[in-house]
């Protein structure tokens, strides 16, 4: 079972982002706040729960969350900062748009900027480790997924209902027959190198 992470009484938000890896689309980011004494024997990591559990979970935390909210950074503000700057500052903007002030955050991964004056802690695999790192983890990845899944309706040539905008094979048969979409983040690597000089519209 995971843990809580709260020390001394301070309530604390934990973040988690989704989508950093993918060729096309925003990057989504969750904050969320859980009661100090909160137990869910089955939270855990988005990425170690099927698709059915996931979306059940999120409910669950949505319920149970003392405050929670998510951030996101378009494909084109990905170009423009990069994807490292950019999945943190989803996270800003998740802990922007929380109704309740955390005292501490912590953040899944081992890169983070300082957030106003708030004291925070970054745990490599914290999603593996930490409840409301866990719970921001199933947002991120789930309403990410539900984006995917509408981008998907208006570009079905790339099957991100199936790889979410990851660099599958389909994926990236499909951008060789098509080119970029407009949400492709163009400064990643689309196609293998030897066959970037392919004329994209």
């Amino acid at each position: 079972m995971l843990k809580s992470c709260y020390h001394d009484g301070v309530v604390e938000a934990g973040c988690d982002e989704a989508g950093r890896g993918c060729l096309a689309g925003s990057v989504f980011a969750a904050a969320v706040i859980l009661p100090s004494d909160y137990e869910n024997a089955v939270l855990n990591d988005s990425k170690q729960l099927s698709e059915r559990r996931r979306y059940a979970l999120r409910k669950e935390i949505e319920r149970d969350a003392v405050a929670w909210a998510l951030g996101i950074v378009t494909a084109e503000e990905i170009d423009n900062i990069n994807i490292l700057n950019a999945s943190i500052l989803a996270m800003h903007r998740a802990l922007d748009a929380l109704k309740v002030r955390p005292g501490a955050i912590i953040v899944d991964g081992n890169r983070f900027k300082p957030y106003h004056s708030l004291p925070f802690a970054t745990i490599v695999k914290g999603d593996g480790k930490y409840l409301s790192i866990a719970a921001a983890s199933i947002l991120a990845k789930t309403y990410r997924d539900d984006y995917m899944n509408e981008l998907a309706l208006e570009y079905p040539q790339y099957d991100w209902a199936s790889n979410k905008g990851y660099p599958t094979q389909r994926h990236r048969d499909a951008i060789r027959a098509y080119g970029p979409s407009p949400v492709h983040r163009r400064t990643f690597q689309l196609l293998p190198a030897e066959e970037l000089s392919l004329p994209f519209g």
